[in-house]
């Protein structure tokens, strides 16, 4: 099996087709295993990165759920400085928590290696990724660099993205690794595939990529206030669930929350796109689009695609642990998301509708 030759562009990990590139081919029982969807395991993991604050955008500071402030508990420190304070009841809890359950075996994959300055050999775990053909009645439009798992789900999601109401998809009708297989009523894939390169290509024009989403996606009108005490527990529950992440260090995450800050879905991949997709597809495939009383959280950095993933999924409130980009903070004013980054150590910067976190 051949497929075109990828043409990148400057989304992460997507490329448009042309001729002669050959794609991986797995067994087809390897290939039903990966179409299962498996709940992830919780994981408790640790994360020693710094924060830095914007001066000129709105600084909220957050009450980290479960911590009375006359409680004891433990800091930790960087530089002798305190870092985070873990609750005694936390530290407990974890504890007497049941050691988490590897990850799924399609996600990672085992690699030898050379640890310096040692210079001994051993093995490690990083994180699979191949590429996934997604075909729209039986047309091929479009090829993302992903991690196995959740396919239907990344095909429905990317193509919910692109304006597009998918019916279902499924695998191919010979079981074809890789490949994807989707459905959609009163398609013009010509256009689907132009409005794709164009998304993708590196020589699009902010103003031209915001009018492009104005089109899919309309301005967020929910009415959804959420306190400020409810983000600061977000990225760690979301941590939490990273199995994959903790045997590799190697995955993007994204979760999807509601009012309560229950985790209703959790997705991991090599693209952080493809990990939002995911989280889209799943909640499509469940009828929950227009998400208006929900919350997405993101692991990394907030680009311009997360942006307008959360917009055309109708989803109000846009979290991460990672700094915005102009074009990201810009879409978000137009569209009607709150847009919060660096949510981490207590502390978040609301870049957009900060109407909508109290305090």
């Amino acid at each position: 099996m051949h497929l075109r030759d990828l043409r990148w562009g400057a989304q992460d990990g997507v490329c448009e087709l042309a001729e002669g590139c050959p794609v991986p081919r797995r067994e087809a029982d390897q290939v039903a295993e990966e179409r299962r969807v498996r709940p992830l395991p919780a994981l408790v993991r640790g994360d020693a990165g710094e924060i830095e604050q914007r001066h000129d955008s709105l600084v909220v500071e957050l009450e980290p759920l479960g911590r009375d402030p006359g409680s004891s508990g433990h800091e930790v420190t960087r530089g002798g400085e305190p870092f985070v304070h873990v609750p005694e009841a936390t530290l407990a809890r974890v504890a007497s928590e049941p050691e988490a359950a590897p990850p799924p075996p399609y996600s990672t994959a085992s690699v030898e290696l050379i640890r310096l300055p040692e210079g001994r050999t051993a093995r490690d775990r990083v994180a699979v990724e191949e590429p996934l053909e997604i075909r729209v009645n039986g047309r091929a439009v479009a090829v993302t660099m992903r991690t196995p798992g959740h396919d239907e789900e990344l095909a429905l999601g990317f193509l919910v993205s692109e304006g597009m109401a998918p019916r279902h998809a499924e695998p191919t009708a010979d079981l074809a690794a890789n490949t994807v297989e989707v459905r959609v009523d009163d398609v013009d894939l010509g256009r689907l595939q132009r409005n794709f390169y164009t998304t993708s290509s590196c020589g699009v024009c902010g103003k031209g990529a915001l009018e492009a989403v104005a089109v899919a996606a309309a301005r967020s009108e929910s009415p959804l206030r959420v306190p400020s005490s409810l983000l600061a527990g977000l990225p760690e529950q979301l941590r939490a669930g990273q199995a994959a992440f903790a045997a590799t260090g190697g995955l993007h995450a994204t979760g999807l929350f509601d009012t309560d800050a229950t985790l209703l879905c959790l997705r991991e991949d090599v693209g952080r796109h493809n990990a939002l997709d995911k989280v889209i597809g799943w909640a499509y495939g469940r009828g929950l689009l227009p998400l208006a009383e929900a919350l997405l959280c993101v692991s990394g950095r907030l680009s311009f695609e997360l942006v307008q993933k959360a917009a055309v999924a109708g989803c109000p409130i846009l979290i991460g642990v990672g700094a915005p980009s102009s074009l990201a903070v810009e879409l978000a004013a137009d569209r009607g998301v709150t847009l919060c980054g660096f949510v981490r150590g207590g502390r978040a910067n609301v870049y957009s509708e900060p109407w909508r976190i109290t305090v």
